[in-house]
């Protein structure tokens, strides 16, 4: 099959938003599972090699058929010209609504097809019939609508084992959090091992993201003081559950020690390929080894891993949380592993400073206000400030900004100014 797919894949996997790989050239294409979901539709995961890089996972749902319609142009992959797919027009299914409809079908009725397995809460009714629409936007995972009612998220990029999107909403349904959409199905693959390939949910009708709110209010010139401390209230209120759900880590002296030295590592490499960050790096140590001497007793916990206003949703007068996938590009063994909850609370910190600088001029006031009420809601519902350890809040605030210049710097220079301008400020309180 890969005489026919080698081809056109080496060029549409590049261009695509979720691929790991973009700027290093594609050396290897291989198949790790293929399995026919209906005539004309193949699921795929595919292994890919780059020059000088780790090799990556990534699932494909391709259609086959002899000609496309106008309406499928837009999803075309290419025409193979050897193999057995010769002659032939390979897409991108997600865009069939017919494929994506019978992808839900695969949901509703729990089954197997080859080494993919469908699972479904029983106590959650799915109908049959919803038109699928694809939501726009999404960097590093595609999701489908189906009528408003439920959201699919498929994984891109795929690491093998569960993925904490399932896990974690799942353990906290069972705790009674009611913050977070539970999983109503999910699939799954046995090859090479029992891997999360996707996850519905509830589709939230109406919500809207943190980051788009908090941009309005930027514009019309309104506090954002309200919603920030109802979402400091709602980010703990989740943490709460995450520790009754999962059990805590104890409290680790020496691991505030190896925190700080890989937050150390991160600097330095960082610095190595962002010279605006070299004057900062000894102050910023500085920062890293304040918190490995004075952080807390506090148990490390599960945590979200990747908090910020686009993960969030308020739906009427209430906040969500949403997407506990973590940073897909780190291990996800790191992802799933017990964690500080100021990590949390540091991400979203950082999130308001973004959005005041989202827009002109920059109003450094109003991410101050909302830093505070954020602070004060979780404070209101933990029973403890973030602000009261504010050297490992600093610390971790400081290593979301390393990766954000980092980041920056390498898709999108001129947002650099925004995490140089939080280092400067860091460094100074270092």
């Amino acid at each position: 099959m890969m005489t026919s797919l080698a081809a056109p894949l080496r060029e549409w996997l590049p261009r695509q938003r979720w691929f790991a790989g973009k700027g290093r050239p594609l050396t290897d294409l291989s198949v790790v599972s293929m399995t026919e979901l209906h005539p004309g539709c193949l699921h795929l995961l595919l292994r890919t090699g780059h020059a000088g890089s780790p090799e990556h996972c990534y699932q494909l749902v391709l259609g086959v058929r002899e000609e496309l319609p106008p309406r499928l142009q837009h999803a075309v992959i290419g025409r193979p010209s050897a193999g057995p797919l010769a002659g032939l027009s390979v897409y991108d299914a997600l865009l069939d609504p017919r494929s994506a409809g019978l992808l839900l079908e695969r949901l509703r009725v729990p089954g197997a097809a080859g080494p993919l397995r469908f699972e479904r809460d029983a106590h959650t009714e799915i109908p049959a019939g919803l038109a699928p629409r694809l939501l726009d936007g999404e960097q590093s995972n595609t999701s489908l609508v189906y009528g408003d009612s439920f959201i699919l998220k498929l994984f891109r990029r795929i690491q093998y084992g569960i993925n904490p999107d399932l896990e974690v909403p799942w353990a906290l349904a069972g705790a009674g959090c009611a913050r977070v959409p539970a999983p109503v199905a999910w699939f799954w693959t046995t090859e090479p091992r029992r891997t999360t390939l996707g996850v519905l949910q509830p589709f939230l009708r109406g919500a809207t993201d943190g980051w788009t709110l908090a941009l309005r209010s930027l514009a019309a010139g309104e506090d954002f003081g309200d919603e920030s401390y109802e979402l400091g209230r709602a980010t703990a209120e989740v943490h709460l559950a995450l520790a009754e759900a999962f059990a805590p880590g104890p409290p680790d002296r020496r691991g505030d020690g190896r925190l700080a030295a890989a937050m150390t590592g991160r600097l330095e490499s960082a610095a190595r390929q962002v010279p605006a960050l070299a004057p900062y790096v000894s102050r910023l140590r500085a920062a890293y080894d304040d918190a490995a001497v004075s952080g807390p007793d506090r148990p490390a916990q599960r945590i979200h891993g990747d908090l910020h206003l686009g993960q969030v949703l308020r739906a009427g007068n209430r906040w969500f949380v949403i997407d506990f996938e973590g940073e897909p590009a780190r291990p996800l063994a790191e992802r799933r592993r017990v964690q500080a909850p100021v990590r949390d609370v540091a991400g979203m910190l950082r999130s308001f400073d973004y959005a005041a600088h989202a827009r002109r001029p920059w109003q450094p006031d109003w991410a101050g206000r909302c830093r505070e009420a954020y602070c004060a809601g979780y404070a209101a519902e933990a029973a403890w400030d973030p602000r009261a350890e504010a050297a490992l809040l600093r610390a971790h605030e400081t290593d979301r900004a390393v990766y954000e210049a980092l980041y920056e710097a390498r898709h999108r220079p001129d947002w650099l100014p925004v995490p140089m301008a939080a280092l400067a400020r860091l460094a100074a309180e270092a």
